[in-house]
């Protein structure tokens, strides 16, 4: 018998054009399995057993935008190239043959990126000022004018491609100390120009990629940004402060033409902002400030938080997704993202949904292994 949870999850959503037969989402996860950047049947295959596992939507591991110093794993996707689309076009006809719908998580990793890295090894890294997340100067090179145009651009062209080879809609890697993130994130962010300073500041080259994808696509082809607090190791950091100052960085991006946010937290159950005495997760308070629709994620499935530093030994248990049921039943968010718990089980929504928890596949070392 499914449970109160498993009822809610599935009901149909519906964003823009994109109509999804449940609210089970499966999170971005990057498995480096495309040699020259280019999915090919496997990655198909892989996407489409979660499809078939009855995930409404799939977000796709973050592929790489048309700049050299977008990415620097030789084997990650890359979103650009005639035979790269081409092989994307196959995983976007594998989803939907099986149900599904499917988004590709566009992606630029800014100065996170080691110099002398693949695929473009004589590519520098960059960002908005230079300076890595622990806040060390000189670590890239700061981004001229010409060269954010450069790249406000491809992912706008990015969007195009994906909508014309039959993506559902697009997400925006905005989160984890990548380059939209770094433009953000005042540590990061310390130009004098109009893309930094104050937070309208920091947000217009988010806010101007949001409006380049908004120009090349069709008014109800879905456009989600993803952002986080907490950086790649740097758990405690912050991009806002409080509910205001986070309203002041999301609400440019929801006018300039975000459909949706994907609200990136570690543990879906804690507070965001426990002074306010409010209980609402990053979510909740992005779909209160915005009254967007708002995917949650963060640990869904699991009953502990993973520690990337044991992947040799680590192994976590299936938690009943029951915790959820206040949330949902209040509203606060629309949409439940799902990541390493699929790993381990690509028919895990099926399973949740069907009431049949006692059998979901505990996560471990070995999914990472083999991302099948």
């Amino acid at each position: 018998m499914p449970s109160p949870v498993a009822q809610y999850l599935a009901r149909p959503f519906t964003l823009g054009s994109m109509e999804l037969r449940n609210r089970i989402v499966m999170a971005p996860m990057t498995r480096a399995q495309s040699p020259g950047g280019v999915p090919g049947e496997n990655v198909a295959a892989y996407y489409a057993r979660r499809a078939a596992g009855g995930t409404g939507l799939i977000v796709t591991e973050g592929t790489y935008v048309d700049h050299p110093s977008a990415g620097d794993v030789e084997s990650v996707p890359r979103f650009h190239g005639e035979e790269q689309l081409a092989g994307w076009r196959g995983v976007v006809d594998a989803v939907h043959a099986e149900g599904g719908r499917i988004v590709p998580q566009l992606w630029h990793v800014g100065i996170t990126r080691k110099a002398g890295s693949p695929p473009f090894a004589d590519a520098p890294s960059v960002g908005p000022s230079g300076i890595a997340l622990d806040g060390t100067p000189g670590a890239g090179k700061e981004l001229s004018l010409s060269d954010i145009d450069d790249i406000i651009g491809a992912f706008g062209d990015a969007a195009r491609e994906a909508e014309r080879i039959g993506f559902d809609g697009v997400e925006l890697h905005g989160a984890h100390g990548y380059l939209i993130d770094e433009f953000l994130w005042q540590r990061t962010n310390r130009r004098t120009d109009a893309y930094g300073g104050d937070v309208l500041s920091r947000v217009k080259f988010a806010a101007d990629i949001v409006a380049a994808v908004r120009e090349r696509v069709s008014p109800d082809f879905p456009v989600i940004l993803r952002f986080s607090q907490w950086k790649a190791y740097n758990y405690d950091a912050r991009l806002a402060a409080g509910p205001d100052e986070l309203q002041a960085l999301l609400e440019p991006l929801a006018q300039a033409g975000v459909d949706a946010f994907h609200a990136s937290g570690r543990r879906y159950w804690e507070p965001e902002f426990p002074e306010t005495g409010l209980d609402l997760n990053v979510a909740g308070w992005t779909r209160k400030l915005t009254g967007k629709p708002v995917i949650t994620v963060g640990s869904v499935g699991l009953d502990a938080v993973f520690d990337p530093s044991t992947l040799g030994a680590a192994r976590v248990g299936v938690d009943s997704v029951e915790r959820l049921l206040e949330r949902l039943e209040r509203d606060e968010f629309d949409l439940v993202a799902v990541g390493r718990a699929l790993l381990a089980d690509p028919h895990w929504a099926n399973k949740v949904l069907d009431g049949k928890e006692s059998e979901l596949v505990a996560f471990g070392a070995e999914a990472l292994q083999t991302l099948n």
